[in-house]
């Protein structure tokens, strides 16, 4: 299994997750997961820097491999553009952009560029437009088309790598996972618990996925203690506790905040592991890879990134070779 750590965005300035993503490959780590938002998703996080501008500096600065997620539906990023950005990426370093994860996007990031933000039906067909539209044009094809929520003009890229990078689906719900089956080259989701993860790589695999790539993206809060861990995810990613129909249709993190209001400290023990012991992230690792993920993310909540990482080097990561 290949253990990867996941840079958040939304916590850190750009410039402290390109000393963390060294420090992650330094403690062991194989690959870097990345972000795409322009706010976070709470004014206690307090950061999202650029994502593709981030990416061309810290894949110079390191040696691993990476994943990014990407909204090709056509609001902050025409798919055009978005292809034109992970090429030029991928040329510069060959084989280091493994693959691009795309969703439907949610209204934190996109409603910025105006317009009325569309029920999951419409977003769905933009996600799948937009990503047909990079896939044509990663493979060095002339696209010209008039679909039904942007068009492309005869365009090409005239710089291009040598293997684009596969183009995985994200998927929270068990509907969207079996429709990615049909037409993503893999699926990322994030940890749930062993039934609901094995039922989604089911619908996945039933949809059209079988034999495709398996990675999740895994929330913990790491401390030396229980209290402070708790006190971590409760502070940086109370988000995790909002209602599932809220985080696609908020708009600003002030909404987050006070949909999110009434979470208890202890209400957060529900949603994300708290982590102090190397047996018990191993136990979590182990669990994901009987639902056969081939690839896990892992993102501490928490403020203390190289903490984290020091912990990951001496506890966790020997055991997992």
């Amino acid at each position: 299994m290949l253990i990867g750590y996941h840079a958040s965005h939304e916590q850190f300035a750009a410039s402290d997750l390109l000393t963390f993503v060294q420090a992650a490959e330094a403690s062991g780590f194989q690959s870097i997961m990345t972000s795409d938002h322009v706010a976070p998703w709470s004014r206690r996080q307090g950061n999202s820097g650029n994502n593709w501008a981030w990416l061309g500096a810290a894949m110079a600065k390191t040696s691993v491999t990476f994943g990014s997620l990407a909204i090709p539906g056509g609001w902050r990023y025409h798919p055009v553009v978005l292809a034109h950005l992970i090429a030029t990426l991928a040329e510069m370093f060959p084989g280091r952009l493994r693959w691009i994860a795309v969703g439907s996007g949610e209204a934190l990031n996109e409603h910025v560029v105006g317009g009325l933000w569309p029920e999951k039906d419409e977003r769905n067909i933009r996600l799948k437009e937009g990503t047909d539209v990079m896939r044509c044009l990663l493979r060095g094809e002339e696209v010209t088309r008039t679909a039904s929520h942007f068009e492309v003009d005869q365009a090409k890229l005239w710089t291009l790598p040598q293997e684009p990078p596969a183009l995985f689906g994200a998927a929270l719900t068990d509907e969207t996972a079996k429709w990615l089956g049909s037409w993503a080259d893999g699926l990322i989701t994030v940890r749930k618990s062993v039934d609901d993860l094995r039922r989604i790589v089911q619908l996945f695999r039933s949809g059209g996925g079988h034999g495709k790539p398996l990675a999740l993206q895994l929330q913990v809060a790491w401390a030396e203690n229980k209290e402070n861990a708790r006190a971590a995810a409760w502070d940086q990613w109370r988000n995790a506790a909002a209602p599932p129909a809220c985080l696609a249709d908020l708009r600003r993190p002030e909404d987050f905040d006070y949909a999110t209001r009434d979470v208890d400290l202890e209400d957060i023990d529900n949603v994300i592991p708290l982590i102090t012991d190397g047996d018990e992230l191993v136990e979590i690792i182990s669990d994901v890879a009987s639902c056969d993920f081939g690839e896990v993310f892992i993102h501490n909540v928490s403020r203390d990134q190289l903490g984290f990482l020091a912990f990951m080097k001496r506890q966790v990561l020997p055991y997992l070779r």
